[in-house]
């Protein structure tokens, strides 16, 4: 038999798991590294195992600067296996230097200007009656929602990365980590 939650208590489970997780952790680890509060998204990211193709991307589109600055932003970091899990010669092909604003666009598709952080996040997709919408710095939007427990970004192709590690806190921002690499149109 199958259970099917009403989206208040989806949305209440999501909220309850997110801050839940954020909270009991007084020292997040990402990819084997604590995430300092102190640091910018840029340098947080050199130091995670699982964020090496990303930040491998953020150097070949020019983004290390940007992201260094004073934001806020919010960055849905995939990991390197969902870089993995594209289509075979993808990441290859977007690391090209003829490729940098292909790329540079793939990768602002995940920042959101702002700090959305787990608790912003989860009342957007409560007063959204069920989904949030995002504007990107790529100019696209992204949704969010709560499904079984979880918060999921959905792109514009309709794709869903679910919040694997939410409020990885930075000095210029957050950081969630997602499990797919989003795409714009």
């Amino acid at each position: 038999m199958q259970t099917r939650f009403k989206p208040a208590a989806t949305i209440a489970l999501a909220i309850s798991v997110m801050v839940g997780a954020a909270s009991t952790m007084a020292e997040v680890i990402v990819g084997g590294a604590p995430m300092l509060p102190t640091k910018d998204i840029v340098d947080n990211a050199v130091s995670s195992k699982d964020h090496t193709t990303l930040v491998a991307a953020v150097k070949a589109a020019g983004l290390v600067e940007t992201l260094k600055g004073p934001g806020p932003f919010t960055v849905f970091a995939p990991t390197n296996e969902a870089f993995a899990a594209l289509p075979p010669g993808t990441v290859d092909t977007l690391l090209k230097p003829e490729n940098k604003a292909m790329l540079n666009g793939v990768l602002t598709y995940h920042v959101v200007l702002g700090k959305v952080d787990a608790a912003t996040l989860t009342k957007k997709i409560k007063e959204g009656g069920g989904i949030a919408t995002l504007n990107t710095v790529a100019g696209g939007a992204l949704t969010a929602k709560a499904m079984s427990g979880n918060v999921m970004i959905v792109d514009a192709n309709g794709n869903a990365a679910t919040v694997t590690i939410p409020d990885v806190m930075q000095s210029n921002g957050v950081i969630h980590v997602v499990d797919k690499v989003l795409l714009p149109k």
